[in-house]
């Protein structure tokens, strides 16, 4: 954020504190413009050469320009300000970092034209950079990319255009593919001689935004979640890198009673397909609510499986349209959440108007944290602990783990 001669706000992706620069208005944003670099007049001291050829075109990071201690301050940072906007004073934890070539899910685009462009979608629109490397991504991940270049031009049910999500589980890279036409016997053919080759456990597909099919299944397509063996729904949610989940689950379980009663439980809200459900119930008994269908029933078969029905039980329940009423919120000791990007505005609203006494709001945005935060402070709770994780490695977005009691 910068401002113009006439003081007028500017915000110029790209810029780092303290740079001088020559723009080129892009248009109106709020008050103010958005624009882009034409000239850098002064550079920072900060600024370092992005390590990846394709910086600045793919929207995948946006900062690998700025040197690594300031990077890091900056993200720790945006987690105290979120905190500090919803008044609470406390200084997070050291900052978690994750390293380069680890994050094992890969939402890819596909175009046809002359050849298969694969990769993500660029910065600021809709076209999409053809990946030939990534810094970010786990190397199991990455060295599927020329081969399904090759795999998707001799698909048949792709005609211009689709999509490849990619979840590096335990027992292989696990695909869901989208495409714009029909799957074929021969296309079928293929993608089983692909999984077969690659050691892929399954290939799921659709056309459009259908419901999924099995289109090659060699074997089970599962994951462990703190010793528990469960088979996730094909491009379902999967946290971003195993490091960062397993500071999310030490931040969590930190933040537990440290002598729950045998009749204390816990409602577990959004919660998967079990990431921090069974490391929790190793701990305390789990009510866990989730509103994807796929993963519920993911969560209750790997429950029902492992011999966990007593200790955890599962409930379908979309959050955003029902959530638990302040009632039932007071029947738990604790509640633990992990809601999408936009966070839990009116969740929250009934956790706060509830007696029950301890929060763990796990978050990937500072912004819906803050918002939500704000409301359990004016309940009455206060701050016990902080985690910043950057588990988004040269990007804006932060996880956190915070935990409130009252």
């Amino acid at each position: 954020m910068g401002e113009l001669a006439g003081g007028e706000r500017v915000y110029v992706p790209g810029a780092l504190p303290g740079e001088t620069l020559r723009i080129k208005p892009d248009g109106k944003r709020g008050e103010g413009f958005s624009a882009s670099i034409e000239e850098l007049l002064i550079a920072s001291p900060n600024r370092v050469t992005p390590p990846c050829q394709h910086f600045g075109v793919c929207g995948g990071c946006s900062i690998q320009h700025w040197a690594p201690a300031e990077y890091y301050a900056w993200k720790a940072n945006l987690l105290a300000a979120a905190l500090r906007r919803a008044g609470f004073e406390s200084e997070p934890a050291p900052i978690v970092r994750t390293e380069p070539l680890a994050r094992r899910r890969v939402d890819l685009a596909i175009r046809r034209d002359l050849n298969i462009t694969l990769g993500l979608h660029t910065a600021r629109d809709s076209a999409v950079v053809d990946l030939r490397e990534c810094l970010v991504m786990h190397p199991d991940l990455f060295r599927l990319i020329a081969p399904m270049r090759v795999l998707f031009r001799s698909l048949a049910a792709l005609k211009r255009e689709g999509s490849a999500v990619v979840n590096l589980l335990d027992s292989g890279a696990d695909l869901l593919l989208r495409t714009d036409g029909v799957l074929t016997t021969p296309d079928r053919t293929r993608l089983a001689a692909f999984a077969q080759e690659y050691g892929m456990p399954r290939v799921m597909w659709a056309q459009n935004t259908g419901t999924p099919e099995l289109a090659a299944g060699l074997r089970p397509a599962t994951t462990n979640f703190s010793g528990t063996t469960v088979v996730p729904p094909s491009g379902g949610f999967l946290q971003a890198s195993k490091a960062g989940e397993a500071a999310i689950i030490a931040a969590v379980l930190a933040g537990l009673p440290l002598k729950p009663t045998a009749k204390s439980r816990v409602a577990e809200l959004y919660a998967g397909s079990g990431t921090l459900t069974f490391a929790i119930a190793q701990r305390m008994r789990v009510a866990a609510f989730e509103g994807d269908l796929g993963s519920a029933a993911a969560l209750k078969a790997a429950a029902d499986a492992s011999g966990q029905t007593g200790r955890v039980t599962v409930e379908r329940r979309d959050l955003a349209r029902q959530p638990l009423s302040a009632k039932e919120i007071s029947a738990f000791a604790v509640v633990v959440l992990d809601p999408p990007h936009g966070g839990a505005a009116t969740q929250t609203e009934q956790i706060a108007a509830s007696t029950v006494k301890r929060v763990i709001y796990v978050s990937c945005n500072p912004a819906a944290l803050a918002r939500d935060a704000a409301m359990l402070r004016l309940a009455g709770f206060k701050l016990l602990s902080a985690v910043p994780v950057d588990q988004f490695l040269w990007s804006a977005r932060l996880e956190s783990v915070s935990v409130f009691a009252r």
